[in-house]
């Protein structure tokens, strides 16, 4: 972090000089360094401490204040941890991480009043050492399970003085990849880190000519391109009944965007015994689009079916149209192909699940993930606006949900609204409690502007929306947005657990009115469970008839907004998953559940079924359907729910729920898949450090998502989520031929905790939700021996066309900028000094650079010497991240000539002068930071 002071002496310096003139001592008492000038690092060093049960971490801090100590006393810093501190854990390893920390004169402990969740403060104590102006300390700390990938680093650091208001301190995270015990989480762990060699030996997929149906995704049943193309334009004359007036509007919206003139006419029809496969029967949504010199036809079996049509036939515009319009050159028509198109799609339920509880995300982001799963034929957006960290949806009545539950501060107490969590407040802006924080992303991400091509600093510094609701206004436009598309919107209000926000809120209703009417706990319980979030208070109650109460209060108001949408409310999600364990001590403490005659004497499990049965009554009286994770029904117990539909996502090999989704539909059950293996996308792409996101379950990427098999997930069972060969359990449930009637469709999952902005949310959703809509829509499933071929077809269409598209996709009815979809860094690899290079989807483009300043186009072998650094191109400009090859780690005392390459503890940096000697990263002059 650059200094900010000049030999002029600061403000504090001075206020703090003339106080020792006046009171001898005085200084050190009142002189403390600016938390800009602080500069806090995170690094995990050493996984092989203690197998599987914590890792040894680097904890740096710098202080760069040129006149103020860091002092023994008085402050202390603030954090959220998605992995606890190893000094809060009970036991042995908890007693070794204490004696740790105190021989360094510090302790960490839990920094919430509630002692719940994932807060944290780092404080002196006895024998900490005054950290001089120019002074680096290294502090060891043991942190639990492992830190594989710079997200699972320390957020939100703050300091505070004499208790005092807490001011940013600026935080990164380094993490070595060419370190195995950085990034090998424990013994068992054998899969290896993504370099530019394993990528160069995994992009096997050879370039091809794509057919008009291998240009579209997802892909139609038939396509045939009948040779010339036609023009159509924003004036282009578009036929249609009343009845498609929305569709007819769509479509001209759609195409004023790209083009100004009056093209070929189009003809918008419905016809409701449409029978695309020629079975005998009508196809609900399918559709037919025929092009010709004459213009363009689409017939619909119904109002959704015709959209469709639409959809593809903004695929069928070449991306140099889009482009054009994107530049502010929009032609008079655009041409796309003579065609003869049919389609339908394999399931009824194509959905996508945003989590916007964790961290929220604004209508307008929504609204363009609404028009990219019209786009891409999704039909169901399952919208998470409860959890935990935040409650999202204004219901009036009940104003402490939003006015408090959608708020997070820094509020030890809680006072006012939840506190700081999962590395975010609100945001970069002001009124959470924090003083000092950047003006912007870019210093947030420590002067670099983020790319969001992977992981970025600034997500550790309060970039990331942890406040925000939608008012019922704004509820209501999202709800007529996506009916305009076709899309159901699913509300999910999870209870019991995961409810901390709004049993929370309805404590604070309780202190500040004294209404219990629609209080959600028992204040006598003295239950002890926690969340695997590290939450000991977040369950309701449901031995109170105020929890009841409370439901029905929700739902009744979330009806009466679809009703002024003038939208169906078909389906409520219930949420129910992760209970806090154990179950036995399921409320096993409450007065209220001892002393009420219908639940004395219940187990925890019982207690369960009867809340999930009176709360499937409550929601199935303004919604004929629910919905709700696999944990609320058990398929190894009898307990099911009338009009219920379990989302079985537990599927990790080897966790014992591989098969529960056909266990389900075996018995009649319906089911939607929502497999954590190959459709959570905020799972991170692959074992890069700079990849963010989670991997318990799995790594998941593109290819997880087109693979995936609906009917024989067990196809995909070839590795454990740690990389370790593995085959399916020959007692694993197949699925029957009238289970798999009971297969409603798939739900792909962008759970929120590291989804902080906006363009995180999308680099994560694509193209990974490009192959879940592959397998939701595309009937022709190929075998597991036919996938290989598929893939290549698959990677080499969004190479050449889809991801090129994107590049400048404009919503219909908003303003766009195209998408942030991920682009693949190259594979590459230096052999006699010549550099081979290729990339994942054929079509884009590489560069390489051998000084990190000037690239060139990268086309064939090229001579480039021992390293060079590589990166893929999009189509709009942006680039991936930088891939080294050959790159020489730093060596202390070495001597390099200007321009030189070096990488240093997981960094790239140039050398800026010749003989550069000294440490990259400590004195900067020496060297420019590439990555």
């Amino acid at each position: 972090m650059p200094n900010r002071h000049t030999a002029v002496l600061s403000a504090a310096a001075l206020t703090a000089a003339l106080a020792a003139v006046v009171t001898p001592g005085a200084a050190s008492a009142a002189c403390h360094p600016d938390a800009r000038d602080l500069l806090l690092t995170y690094q995990p060093v050493d996984h092989t401490v203690a197998d599987a049960q914590y890792h040894l971490a680097r904890l740096t801090i710098a202080n760069h204040d040129r006149h103020c100590a860091l002092g023994g006393d008085g402050w202390a810093m603030y954090f959220n941890a998605v992995r606890r501190p190893a000094a809060v854990l009970e036991g042995a390893a908890g007693d070794i991480a204490r004696k740790q920390l105190a021989g360094q004169g510090l302790a960490v402990a839990r920094a919430d009043a509630a002692q719940s969740g994932d807060f944290y403060t780092l404080e002196p104590a006895d024998g900490f050492k005054a950290i001089a102006p120019g002074e680096r300390r290294t502090i060891d700390i043991n942190v639990e399970l492992w830190a594989v990938h710079k997200s699972d680093a320390p957020a939100g650091w703050t300091i505070a003085f004499g208790g005092g208001k807490p001011q940013w301190v600026p935080a990164k995270t380094l993490l070595d990849p060419s370190d195995p015990k950085q990034t090998t989480a424990f013994s068992g762990d054998n899969r290896p880190v993504e370099t530019a060699a394993t990528r160069y030996a995994e992009n096997t997929s050879p370039k091809m000519d794509l057919t008009l149906r291998q240009s579209l995704v997802p892909q139609p049943l038939s396509a045939t391109a009948t040779g010339g193309t036609v023009g159509i334009g924003g004036r282009s004359r578009i036929s249609a009944p009343r009845s498609l007036r929305g569709e007819e509007g769509y479509l001209r919206s759609a195409l004023s965007d790209l083009a100004r003139g009056p093209g070929a006419p189009i003809s918008l029809r419905v016809d409701p015994e449409l029978d695309v496969d020629d079975d005998g029967e009508a196809d609900a949504e399918g559709y037919t689009l025929t092009a010709t010199r004459r213009g363009v036809r689409i017939v619909g079996a119904d109002r959704a079916g015709v959209l469709y049509g639409i959809q593809t036939l903004r695929q069928l515009v070449p991306a140099g149209g889009y482009e054009a319009a994107a530049r502010g050159h929009r032609p008079s028509t655009v041409d796309v192909p003579r065609a003869e198109i049919a389609d339908a799609p394999l399931f009824g339920y194509r959905g996508l699940q945003i989590d916007v509880g964790r961290h929220f995300e604004t209508g307008r982001t929504i609204k363009k993930f609404l028009d990219l799963m019209s786009f891409t034929k999704l039909n169901k957006l399952h919208l998470g606006l409860t959890n935990d960290e935040g409650w999202r949806l204004q219901i009036p009545g009940l104003p402490e949900l939003t006015g408090y539950g959608s708020k997070r501060e820094f509020d030890l107490k809680e006072t006012d609204a939840l506190h700081q969590g999962m590395g975010s407040a609100n945001d970069l802006g002001h009124g959470d409690g924090i003083s000092g924080k950047a003006r912007d992303e870019t210093e947030a991400n420590l002067g670099r502007a983020p790319a969001y091509q992977g992981f970025e600093q600034g997500t550790l510094n309060f970039v990331g929306k942890g406040g925000g609701f939608y008012s019922v206004r704004e509820f209501e436009e999202i709800l007529r947005y996506a009916a305009e598309r076709h899309i159901e919107v699913i509300p999910e209000l999870n209870f019991p657990a995961h409810a901390r926000a709004a049993v929370q809120s309805m404590e604070h209703r309780y202190e500040r009115t004294r209404d219990s009417a629609y209080r959600l706990l028992d204040p006598a319980d003295t239950s002890e469970h926690v969340s695997v979030q590290y939450y000991n208070d977040n369950l309701v109650n449901p031995c109170l008839d105020s929890t009841y109460t409370f439901l029905d209060k929700v739902v009744s108001e979330v009806s009466k907004m679809y009703d002024r949408a003038g939208v169906p409310l078909d389906r409520i999600n219930l949420g129910g998953d992760e209970p806090p364990g154990p179950p036995e001590g399921w409320w096993s403490g409450s007065p209220a559940c001892k002393n009420n005659p219908e639940t004395a004497g219940k187990s925890g499990e019982e207690l369960k079924e009867m809340f999930f049965t009176r709360w499937n009554a409550i929601a199935r009286k303004v919604a004929g359907k629910t919905a709700g994770w696999e944990d609320v029904t058990d398929p190894t117990r009898s307990f099911r729910l009338e009009g219920f539909t379990p989302l079985p996502w537990q599927n990790v090999w080897g966790w014992g729920r591989e098969d529960w989704a056909y266990r389900f539909a075996n018995e009649g059950t319906p089911v939607i898949l929502a497999h954590a293996t190959n459709l959570y996308m905020d799972l991170a792409y692959n074992k890069d450090p700079d990849e963010p996101g989670y991997y318990w379950a799995a790594y998941v990427d593109e290819k997880s998502t087109f693979t995936y098999q609906p009917f024989d997930v067990y196809a995909n069972a070839t590795e454990d989520r740690w990389g370790n060969p593995i085959t399916p359990n020959p007692s694993w449930t197949k699925l029957t031929p009238e289970g798999k009637k009971n297969i409603l469709g798939l739900e792909a999952q962008l759970w929120g905790e590291n989804g902080k902005a906006p363009e995180i949310r999308e680099y994560q959703a694509f193209p990974k939700l490009l192959g879940a809509a592959e397998r939701a829509w595309n009937r022709d499933t190929p075998a597991p021996g036919e996938m290989g071929a598929a893939w290549n077809v698959f990677t080499n269409t969004l190479g050449q066309k889809t991801l090129p598209l994107l590049s400048f996709y404009e919503p219909v009815g908003l303003r766009g900028e195209g998408v942030n979809y991920r682009i693949p860094p190259p594979g590459a690899k230096i052999s006699g000094g010549t550099l081979s290079a290729n990339v994942r989807n054929p079509g884009m483009a590489i560069e390489y650079s051998t000084d990190g300043r000037h690239w060139r186009p990268y086309t064939a072998p090229v001579k480039a010497g021992a390293y060079a650094l590589t990166r893929t191109r999009g189509a709009d400009g942006r680039t991936s991240r930088v891939s080294p090859v050959g790159v020489p780690a730093w060596q202390d005392g070495a001597s390099y000539e200007t321009g030189a390459l070096v990488s240093h503890r997981g960094e790239l940096f140039r050398a800026t002068r010749p003989g550069s000697g000294q440490e990259p990263g400590i004195t900067r002059g020496h060297w420019t930071l590439l990555q």
